[in-house]
Formats: structure tokens, C-alpha cells, sequence
């Protein structure tokens, strides 16, 4: 089945609101199978609504409205669907009912315009309001199906989510809904990746293959129409296979979360602790970590030494090593290394993690931007030291060495080469 969404409100043309009533119910409806091929937002004028209308019936079998419906004379939707069905509104009794009593009880003079709410073109289907007073229309006529939904998300969600979604599995009967499922990857970049497995999405049809991309992830969601979840489980577990056939080493997560998540299960789970030492990401290695909830259970802390005095004061790494003549410098392969070492002994912890390097925007110590080294102390291994040049911002740098890390600790805890 084909929808169009059609929001309306002047408000959303004017970027007043922003418009996220969208994005709930293209995600509602693809958990439906049915696929919204097209988003339209109109303003609150008759004759423009009219228009959408006109145009959504070329192209969708289904057409959703949100807002409208209120009490004031700029709530068109209803009056603009049925003038363009020429069908007649009358009002819903049962939900007159229920707005003069909220009004009585509340002590409060009710206004003619309020009974506009209750109105129902001719032939609908009333959509209850539970958590307002608009009352929700849906229709069938000359094979398109029509369902009108308050605009307020607050109003909308509760009903899409009850009554609408009711009335569209009754029309759906037994027709394909979709089933999805998400793979997460991470130490390989989405054209990497998309490389890998451009035979499989070039020839897909059913399940498809989409990949989406964050700062050192790559996520891969799996999607297909099925009658039943045991048919839809068959097909996407052939499509994993293929896909893990080739990039499986790089696969961390069969759900949405982040890799710093990973990580600390894989912690969790082997009751080991985890430290770290940073230099140029300024402690955004602990931030990513800390905003996993309970992750102070596999965390102990941090130090952020930003200059090499601190790396001196706090990590105990000698000034020779630092500074002066023949030094290897803060930005070295043996600074990273004694920095993960020395905070893994600090901390008492079983890991220790260090990043130093030139973030930029300018060199340091004759040392390109974008350069940096970051290593991992196990207790009772050698340490393991990587080093990358990085490209981007800035911010960027900073993000790509914290997701880094993360990736090589992360090949330490699950023991993949």
C-alpha cells in the first residue's frame, strides 16, 4: 500500500513548528508494511488542501492528515475532504458529548465554535480522542483510504497508535508487513563497507539492503515484507549470512547501540575495568563512556592531561620523555604507551587506554594535524600501540580517535584479529 502524509498548519510552512508528527507515522506505518512514498505540508487554506488531495490520489491509496480539526475557523481539513468528496459533515454525537462534559465540569462557558470538533464527515468511521477533544475521521471511497488525525503529538500519537492503527490492520487484512532488522559495524567505513556487499545491494529487491553512517559507525538495516515473522526471519537471516560472510569481523552489535556500549558489556560481562588517559580528545573518551547508563561499574575513571607538565604530574611520565633535545615528544608512539600503562597502574584497573596527537587546526611539535597514537595496557600483555592519521575538523579528529580506540578495545575484549 502507498501513503502520502499531508500535515497541515501554517505553522509548519512558517518553520514555527517543526513538523515531527512525519516522522512518527512513516516509522508507524512501515512497522505496517505500507510504504509512504511521499510527505506534503500545506498551509490552512480550503482551496490549497483541496489541491494536496487532488494530487495524493494520483499517487498513494492511502492519505493521512494531521491538524486541522480543532475549533477555530482556520482548522480546515475536515471541511476541505468533504467538500472535495462533496459528502456532508454532521456531528458525532458520542464526542459532543464528551466536550460539553469536560466543559460543565470544569465550570467554563462553552463556546459555539468548540462543537466544530466533534464534526465527522459523512460515512467516516470516528477515531477516538482520548487525549484531547478532536475526534478522528477515517474513510474508505472509491479505493482510497482516508484518515484525518489531530495535529497536537500529544493527541496524534495515542490515537494513531489505537484506533487508526486498528482500522489500518482490518483494511491490511492479510497483507505483507514489514520486518526489519539492524546490524552494526564499526573499524570500517560505510564506502568500505557498501564495497563489500555492492553486489548484494545492487541486485536486492526483497529483503533490501540500506546502510546509514554516525562518526565511527556503519549501520545496516535489513528490511522485508512478510505475511508472517517466521517467513520474514528466513529471509533476513539468508541476507545476514551473505553480509556477515564478508564483513562480519566488523560487526558489534545485531541492535541499536552505540559502541561504547558494546565495549562496556564486553567489560561487564568478563569483570574487567577499564581507565583512561587522554590528551588531544580533552576527555571525550570518558563522556562517550559515562553516557552509558551503570557503566561506572566497568569505568573507574579518567585524567585528561592536556599538557605535558600534567602527563609529568599526574602519569609520572618523565620530562625527558616530553621535552628537550632528542625527546620523542607528547605526540609519540612511546608517550602514548607509557601514558596507557601508567593510568592502568594508577587506577588499578585490568585496561588502560591513552590518546595523544595533533588535533589541529596548526601542527605541533613539527607534527602533522591529524596525527595521532593511542594505545591499550592489559595487565600482564604487552602493550598494544595504533597509530592513524586522521582527516577532518577539528571536532571530527577528535570524534574519529575516541571511536578509534573504542574499536580497538573492543577487538581486545572479543578477541577478533
Amino acid at each position: 500500500m502507498r501513503a502520502e502524509i499531508i500535515a497541515v498548519g501554517t505553522e509548519l510552512l512558517l518553520g514555527q513548528t517543526v513538523n515531527t508528527n512525519a516522522t512518527y507515522l512513516s516509522q508507524g506505518l512501515a512497522e505496517l508494511g505500507i510504504d509512504v512514498y511521499f510527505q506534503t505540508v500545506v498551509g490552512d487554506n480550503a482551496a490549497r488542501i483541496r489541491q494536496a488531495i487532488e494530487l495524493a490520489r494520483t499517487r498513494a491509496d492511502l492519505i493521512m492528515f494531521t491538524g486541522g480539526l480543532g475549533p477555530t475557523l482556520d482548522d480546515l481539513t475536515k471541511d476541505a475532504l468533504a467538500e472535495y468528496l462533496n459528502r456532508p459533515i454532521h456531528i458525532h454525537e458520542p464526542s459532543m458529548v464528551k466536550i460539553e462534559a469536560l466543559f460543565s465540569s470544569r465550570g467554563i462557558h462553552m463556546v459555539e465554535s468548540n462543537r466544530r470538533q466533534a464534526n465527522m464527515i459523512e460515512g467516516c468511521d470516528p477515531l477516538d480522542n482520548n487525549a484531547g477533544l478532536a475526534v478522528g475521521n477515517a474513510l474508505t471511497i472509491d479505493g482510497t483510504h482516508y484518515l484525518l488525525l489531530p495535529g497536537p503529538p500529544r493527541e496524534m500519537k495515542p490515537m494513531f497508535d489505537g484506533p487508526a492503527k486498528a482500522w489500518l490492520r482490518e483494511i491490511l487484512g492479510e497483507e505483507r508487513k514489514l520486518y526489519s532488522r539492524l546490524l552494526k559495524f564499526a573499524g570500517i567505513g560505510e564506502s568500505s563497507l557498501e564495497q563489500a556487499i555492492i553486489d548484494l545491494i545492487e541486485q536486492q529487491s526483497d529483503p533490501t539492503i540500506a546502510p546509514y553512517a554516525k562518526e565511527g559507525e556503519v549501520a545496516l538495516r535489513i528490511s522485508t515484507k512478510a505475511i508472517s515473522e517466521q517467513e520474514a526471519v528466513v529471509r533476513l537471516d539468508q541476507a545476514e549470512a551473505q553480509i556477515i560472510e564478508r564483513v562480519g569481523k566488523h560487526l558489534y552489535a545485531r541492535e541499536d547501540i552505540p559502541l561504547e556500549e558494546a565495549v562496556i558489556r564486553l567489560l561487564r560481562g568478563s569483570g574487567r575495568k577499564l581507565a583512561s588517559a587522554e590528551s588531544l580528545t580533552g576527555g571525550l573518551f570518558a563522556e562517550l563512556v559515562t553516557n552509558i547508563p551503570g557503566s561506572s561499574g566497568e569505568f573507574v575513571g579518567g585524567v585528561v592531561t592536556y599538557t605535558n607538565l600534567m602527563k609529568h604530574k599526574l602519569l609520572g611520565i618523565p620530562m625527558a620523555q616530553l621535552e628537550g633535545p632528542g625527546a620523542p615528544g607528547a605526540v609519540s608512539e612511546s608517550t602514548a604507551s607509557l601514558m596507557a600503562e601508567r593510568v592502568r597502574e594508577l587506577t588499578g584497573s585490568d585496561y588502560g587506554v591513552s590518546m595523544t596527537g595533533v588535533a589541529g587546526p596548526s601542527e605541533s611539535e613539527g607534527k602533522p594535524v591529524g596525527l595521532v597514537y593511542f594505545a591499550i595496557s592489559e595487565l600482564g600483555k604487552p602493550t598494544i600501540v595504533h597509530t592513524a592519521q586522521m582527516s577532518g575538523s577539528r571536532g571530527i579528529i577528535r570524534v574519529r580517535v575516541a571511536k578509534a580506540v573504542l574499536y580497538r578495545l573492543w577487538q581486545v575484549l572479543n578477541k577478533v584479529e
